[in-house]
């Protein structure tokens, strides 16, 4: 056979056999079938399955069940669930093998659980296709379900019920069920090993990462370039590029998302000139750079303030690399030009896109705008977003920001009116520390911890102590048209804080903190967290929603640049 597959057509598939088998004997492999068969494997054009469709159907093969189950398959591979469905419904006795390919292709969830309610015969198989069904959506409360409700589970269910917790945002859940996994004497293979790396980097949490680290290489897990690249990024995550650096060591055969991941880890690091160097040392080995290097180095760039770098970086990713911009290039570009204060030329430059801004890149030009004061194309962006619908609770957030630094509480009134009217909640600020393999979360003013009572009096030394050093509460940066002494008090319970006063008095003296914080941390919290370092002789290292903070003897490795 030539290595250039032939299109079929119906001539030729029915030259295959000059007596073609009856409906009434359709044996499970002839040479007919063995073309149809071969045709079905390699086609990938509908016009192309239409015509063996017809082939099969004048040949009297329409019930035999290799022809049937692939012909099924490629209908849903092309996207065409109609001709799949009906494939399905014109054959006498599909198995369970069927049934489970058309509710994984059934196009929604809603159709494939129609479709898995009237199964006669469910399998760990079938089962497991629900869950996932259920966790692709984003359901996987209900994937749990069916999951908790199943006698037998194999390491696929496993798998795929710990991933659908990690790829959703659920990371602790993530963490517990492998816990449970384990304790029920299932052993965990590579693609477990994936998804708990992942779910370990989410949270900060380098113990457990650490844990499954050692895991692996007891194991017997092969440490191949897709498990050292995941344990990179959990490193890099988890607030140590150090331990990242000695893996990206260790890996043989480095392909370029291991290259990929330590650029973006220096990168978030504040690592500038180290990703730069890196970049430039896997060109020079020969490595293609992928549009995810590119966003990496223009990081880098955007945390050093290296604007002219960050330009030339941009024009030679398209001119040289032929990699075309996508956008978040773009925001990267925004970024690195806005918090230089070059606002109008990160205005221009999307304007110049040739796709449509998102509401990332529109927050992060507000957030130039916020940073520098400019009320005008703020409210002008902010208009925008609410313009398209794309606003969320960061646009007003960052608006009522820009106005109560010029102090226009009016202005702050009617965004909070505004985030009201639209049905918008304010996204919640959540710092959390992992003490001894337990990840702690806090939210502002927490109450609920059990420590709760040591941690607000540690907080109260600490104040006093910050206050001696000469400490002034950033007070304008609170929302709210309210006294000094309540601006203090709010801005004194926010979550990092709470975190970090938690770690003072749950750790050793002198052992790093390690925070993880979902939104950008705020100015007042950055000049404590600071201070913090300073009279505890801790390090203590942050990340926030854009990069990492290492705090040492009064000074942050971002040099106030952020």
């Amino acid at each position: 056979m030539s290595s250039t597959f032939p299109l079929p057509t119906i001539s030729t598939i029915n030259a295959v056999s000059s007596k073609p088998p009856s409906s009434s004997s359709t044996p499970t492999t002839t040479p007919f079938v063995d073309k149809i068969s071969l045709f079905l494997d390699k086609s990938k054009s509908i016009h192309h399955i239409l015509q063996i469709h017809a082939a099969i159907l004048r040949n009297g093969l329409d019930q035999h069940p290799i022809l049937n189950f692939k012909l099924q398959r490629s209908y849903t591979s092309l996207g065409r669930l109609d001709y799949s469905r009906s494939v399905f419904n014109t054959f006498d006795n599909p198995n369970v093998f069927f049934w489970t390919s058309i509710i994984h292709g059934g196009g929604d969830v809603v159709s494939a659980r129609q479709l898995f309610d009237t199964m006669p015969e469910k399998s760990v198989v079938s089962l497991t296709t629900m869950i996932t069904c259920y966790a692709k959506s984003g359901d996987v409360d209900r994937a749990r379900v069916i999951f908790d409700d199943m006698d037998d589970r194999d390491v696929v269910c496993w798998n795929v019920m710990i991933d659908g917790y990690t790829q959703h945002g659920r990371p602790n859940e993530a963490l517990e069920l492998f816990r449970k996994m384990l304790s029920e004497k299932m052993k965990p293979n590579e693609v477990t090993v994936l998804s708990i790396l992942s779910a370990c980097g989410q949270l900060g949490a380098i113990e457990s990462g650490r844990w499954m680290h050692s895991y692996i290489e007891n194991n017997g897990i092969r440490l191949n370039v897709q498990v050292g690249t995941a344990l990179i990024d959990m490193y890099c995550k988890s607030g140590s590029v150090e331990d990242a650096e000695l893996m990206f060591d260790r890996i043989k055969n480095k392909d370029v998302v291991a290259w990929n991941s330590m650029i973006i880890g220096y990168a978030m690091h504040g690592f500038s000139q180290e990703a730069l160097q890196l970049f430039s040392r896997m060109c020079a080995l020969g490595f293609q750079p992928s549009d995810i290097t590119f966003i990496g180095v223009l990081r880098a760039c955007s945390h050093a303030g290296l604007v002219e770098k960050g330009r030339q970086f941009f024009i030679s990713m398209k001119d040289e690399y032929k990699v075309e911009p996508k956008v978040e290039h773009y925001g990267c570009m925004v970024d690195l030009l806005g918090r230089a204060g070059l606002l109008d030329e990160a205005y221009d430059l999307v304007k110049s896109m040739k796709m449509d801004p998102d509401p990332v890149l529109c927050g992060t030009l507000l957030a130039a705008c916020r940073l520098h004061g400019n009320i005008a194309l703020g409210e002008h962006i902010a208009e925008f977003l609410v313009n398209k619908n794309l606003a969320n609770s960061g646009t007003y957030i960052l608006l009522s920001n820009i106005y109560a630094a010029a102090g226009n509480w009016e202005g702050v009134a009617r965004m909070r009116t505004m985030m009201k009217d639209s049905g918008i909640q304010k996204e919640p600020g959540c710092s959390s520390i992992e003490v001894e393999n337990k990840v702690h979360e806090f939210l502002v003013g927490d109450l609920k911890h059990p420590k709760s009572k040591d941690i607000y009096l540690m907080l109260k030394d600490l104040y006093r102590r910050l206050k001696e050093d000469g400490y002034t509460p950033q007070t304008n940066i609170v929302l709210h048209d309210i006294g000094e002494l309540e601006k203090e008090q709010a801005l004194g319970v926010h979550s990092e804080k709470l975190a970090i006063a938690f770690g003072l008095i749950s750790t050793q003296p002198g052992t790093p903190i390690k925070i993880v914080k979902n939104l950008r941390v705020c100015t007042d919290c950055h000049t404590v967290t600071k201070l913090i370092s300073k009279i505890t002789g801790r390090k203590i290292v942050m990340r926030d929603r854009n990069r990492f903070h290492h705090f040492v003897d009064g000074s942050c490795s971002c040099g106030d640049y952020w």
